[in-house]
Protein backbone atom coordinates (compact mmCIF):
# COMPACT_ATOMS: atom_id res chain seq x y z
CA UNK A 1 0.00 0.00 0.00
CA UNK A 2 1.12 3.52 -0.67
CA UNK A 3 2.07 5.98 1.85
CA UNK A 4 -0.58 7.09 3.84
CA UNK A 5 -1.12 10.96 4.40
CA UNK A 6 -3.40 12.76 7.28
CA UNK A 7 -3.41 16.60 6.43
CA UNK A 8 -4.24 17.96 9.89
CA UNK A 9 -4.26 20.70 12.39
CA UNK A 10 -3.19 19.88 15.43
CA UNK A 11 -5.99 21.90 17.47
CA UNK A 12 -8.56 21.48 15.17
CA UNK A 13 -11.27 18.46 17.21
CA UNK A 14 -12.08 16.95 13.62
CA UNK A 15 -8.32 16.55 12.42
CA UNK A 16 -7.44 15.00 16.46
CA UNK A 17 -10.26 12.19 16.43
CA UNK A 18 -9.28 11.28 13.05
CA UNK A 19 -5.76 10.46 14.24
CA UNK A 20 -7.26 9.26 17.70
CA UNK A 21 -8.34 6.51 15.44
CA UNK A 22 -5.45 6.43 13.03
CA UNK A 23 -3.10 5.69 16.03
CA UNK A 24 -5.46 3.49 17.86
CA UNK A 25 -5.57 1.02 14.90
CA UNK A 26 -2.10 0.91 14.20
CA UNK A 27 -1.85 2.15 11.05
CA UNK A 28 1.37 4.24 9.90
CA UNK A 29 0.30 7.37 8.51
CA UNK A 30 2.46 10.28 7.90
CA UNK A 31 0.95 13.53 9.33
CA UNK A 32 1.48 16.61 7.62
CA UNK A 33 0.96 19.59 9.91
CA UNK A 34 -0.99 22.32 8.29
CA UNK A 35 -1.15 26.17 8.93
CA UNK A 36 -4.84 27.50 7.90
CA UNK A 37 -4.12 30.62 6.79
CA UNK A 38 -1.51 29.09 4.21
CA UNK A 39 -3.02 25.51 2.83
CA UNK A 40 -0.89 23.53 1.00
CA UNK A 41 -1.50 23.38 -2.71
CA UNK A 42 -1.41 19.26 -2.31
CA UNK A 43 -3.95 19.40 0.01
CA UNK A 44 -6.31 21.38 -2.04
CA UNK A 45 -5.91 19.49 -5.16
CA UNK A 46 -7.37 16.27 -2.84
CA UNK A 47 -9.96 17.83 -1.36
CA UNK A 48 -10.86 21.63 -2.95
CA UNK A 49 -13.50 22.73 0.10
CA UNK A 50 -10.07 23.19 2.16
CA UNK A 51 -11.37 21.30 5.43
CA UNK A 52 -8.65 19.42 7.61
CA UNK A 53 -8.82 16.37 8.09
CA UNK A 54 -7.94 14.35 4.67
CA UNK A 55 -6.53 11.50 4.69
CA UNK A 56 -4.81 9.95 1.16
CA UNK A 57 -4.46 6.52 1.07
CA UNK A 58 -3.86 4.10 -1.83
CA UNK A 59 -5.65 6.47 -4.32
CA UNK A 60 -8.73 6.97 -2.28
CA UNK A 61 -8.83 10.54 -0.34
CA UNK A 62 -11.62 10.47 2.84
CA UNK A 63 -12.09 14.15 3.98
CA UNK A 64 -14.27 14.15 6.82
CA UNK A 65 -13.41 13.02 9.92
CA UNK A 66 -16.16 10.60 10.97
CA UNK A 67 -15.42 8.49 7.65
CA UNK A 68 -11.64 8.33 8.31
CA UNK A 69 -12.44 6.80 11.82
CA UNK A 70 -14.58 4.16 10.27
CA UNK A 71 -11.92 3.67 7.18
CA UNK A 72 -9.55 2.95 10.15
CA UNK A 73 -11.87 0.97 12.19
CA UNK A 74 -12.62 -0.99 9.22
CA UNK A 75 -8.88 -1.95 9.02
CA UNK A 76 -8.33 -3.01 12.45
CA UNK A 77 -10.47 -2.59 15.56
CA UNK A 78 -8.39 -4.52 18.60
CA UNK A 79 -10.32 -3.65 21.59
CA UNK A 80 -13.79 -3.32 19.65
CA UNK A 81 -14.87 0.41 19.23
CA UNK A 82 -17.19 -0.27 17.13
CA UNK A 83 -19.26 -1.73 19.84
CA UNK A 84 -20.38 -4.74 17.37
CA UNK A 85 -22.42 -1.69 15.34
CA UNK A 86 -24.42 -0.45 18.23
CA UNK A 87 -26.61 1.72 16.16
CA UNK A 88 -26.34 4.26 19.23
CA UNK A 89 -22.47 5.11 18.94
CA UNK A 90 -23.11 6.73 15.42
CA UNK A 91 -26.14 8.39 17.36
CA UNK A 92 -24.60 10.19 19.69
CA UNK A 93 -21.34 11.03 17.17
CA UNK A 94 -24.41 12.95 15.13
CA UNK A 95 -25.95 14.84 17.78
CA UNK A 96 -22.67 16.01 19.14
CA UNK A 97 -21.74 16.90 15.42
CA UNK A 98 -25.06 18.64 14.41
CA UNK A 99 -26.52 19.67 17.79
CA UNK A 100 -23.91 20.35 20.60
CA UNK A 101 -20.98 21.53 17.96
CA UNK A 102 -23.35 24.91 17.30
CA UNK A 103 -23.80 25.37 20.98
CA UNK A 104 -20.12 25.06 21.24
CA UNK A 105 -19.41 27.61 18.32
CA UNK A 106 -21.12 30.58 20.08
CA UNK A 107 -20.47 29.59 23.41
CA UNK A 108 -16.83 29.91 22.07
CA UNK A 109 -16.81 32.94 20.01
CA UNK A 110 -20.45 34.58 21.90
CA UNK A 111 -18.72 37.77 20.49
CA UNK A 112 -19.72 37.09 17.05
CA UNK A 113 -23.08 36.47 18.03
CA UNK A 114 -24.17 39.24 20.49
CA UNK A 115 -27.98 38.01 19.73
CA UNK A 116 -27.68 36.41 23.21
CA UNK A 117 -25.35 36.49 26.14
CA UNK A 118 -22.57 33.77 26.11
CA UNK A 119 -24.21 32.10 29.28
CA UNK A 120 -27.04 31.33 27.04
CA UNK A 121 -25.18 29.14 24.28
CA UNK A 122 -23.22 27.45 27.52
CA UNK A 123 -27.24 26.72 28.99
CA UNK A 124 -27.73 25.06 25.11
CA UNK A 125 -24.30 23.71 25.17
CA UNK A 126 -25.24 21.83 28.92
CA UNK A 127 -28.38 20.03 27.87
CA UNK A 128 -25.88 17.14 25.88
CA UNK A 129 -23.62 17.27 28.77
CA UNK A 130 -26.00 16.44 30.90
CA UNK A 131 -27.17 13.34 28.87
CA UNK A 132 -23.55 12.45 28.68
CA UNK A 133 -23.28 12.92 32.27
CA UNK A 134 -26.35 10.23 32.81
CA UNK A 135 -24.78 7.93 30.41
CA UNK A 136 -21.98 7.72 32.89
CA UNK A 137 -23.64 6.31 35.19
CA UNK A 138 -24.38 3.18 33.71
CA UNK A 139 -21.00 2.41 31.98
CA UNK A 140 -17.39 3.57 33.03
CA UNK A 141 -17.29 5.50 29.42
CA UNK A 142 -20.17 6.60 27.41
CA UNK A 143 -21.71 3.44 26.02
CA UNK A 144 -19.96 0.75 27.27
CA UNK A 145 -16.94 -0.69 29.94
CA UNK A 146 -14.44 0.59 27.87
CA UNK A 147 -13.75 3.33 25.55
CA UNK A 148 -15.56 3.82 21.85
CA UNK A 149 -15.51 5.05 18.82
CA UNK A 150 -17.96 7.69 20.80
CA UNK A 151 -15.21 8.72 23.43
CA UNK A 152 -12.81 9.04 20.45
CA UNK A 153 -15.29 10.97 18.30
CA UNK A 154 -16.94 13.24 21.41
CA UNK A 155 -13.94 14.03 23.65
CA UNK A 156 -12.00 16.54 21.74
CA UNK A 157 -15.07 18.47 21.01
CA UNK A 158 -15.92 18.27 25.05
CA UNK A 159 -12.43 19.23 25.89
CA UNK A 160 -12.99 22.72 23.71
CA UNK A 161 -16.24 23.43 26.07
CA UNK A 162 -14.62 22.39 29.20
CA UNK A 163 -11.80 24.98 28.38
CA UNK A 164 -13.69 27.68 27.43
CA UNK A 165 -13.89 28.53 31.04
CA UNK A 166 -12.47 26.04 33.16
CA UNK A 167 -12.68 27.52 36.58
CA UNK A 168 -16.70 26.75 35.33
CA UNK A 169 -16.63 23.37 34.12
CA UNK A 170 -14.36 22.45 37.38
CA UNK A 171 -17.37 23.87 39.56
CA UNK A 172 -20.27 22.10 37.88
CA UNK A 173 -22.22 18.91 39.06
CA UNK A 174 -21.20 16.77 35.90
CA UNK A 175 -18.31 14.69 38.34
CA UNK A 176 -18.34 12.16 36.17
CA UNK A 177 -18.37 13.91 32.84
CA UNK A 178 -14.84 15.52 34.42
CA UNK A 179 -13.62 12.26 35.70
CA UNK A 180 -13.99 10.91 31.82
CA UNK A 181 -12.95 13.68 30.45
CA UNK A 182 -9.16 13.76 32.39
CA UNK A 183 -9.25 10.73 32.03
CA UNK A 184 -9.05 10.64 28.26
CA UNK A 185 -6.21 14.04 28.27
CA UNK A 186 -4.05 11.69 30.74
CA UNK A 187 -4.53 8.69 28.12
CA UNK A 188 -1.41 7.98 26.52
CA UNK A 189 -3.43 7.87 23.00
CA UNK A 190 -4.17 11.26 23.41
CA UNK A 191 -1.25 12.46 25.08
CA UNK A 192 0.74 10.99 21.40
CA UNK A 193 -1.82 12.57 18.99
CA UNK A 194 -1.84 15.78 20.40
CA UNK A 195 2.76 15.81 20.92
CA UNK A 196 4.14 17.97 18.78
CA UNK A 197 6.27 17.04 15.40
Amino acid sequence: MSEALLYSFRRCPYAMRARLALRYCGLAVRIIEVSLKAKPAEMLALSPKGTVPVLSVAGQVIDESLPIMQWALAQHDPDDWLLQGDPAVLALIAENDQVFKHHLNRYKYADRYPEHPMEHYRAEGEVFLQKLEGLLTQHEYLLAEHMSLADAALAPFVRQFAHVDREWFAATPYRRLQKWLQRFLESPLFIAVMAKP
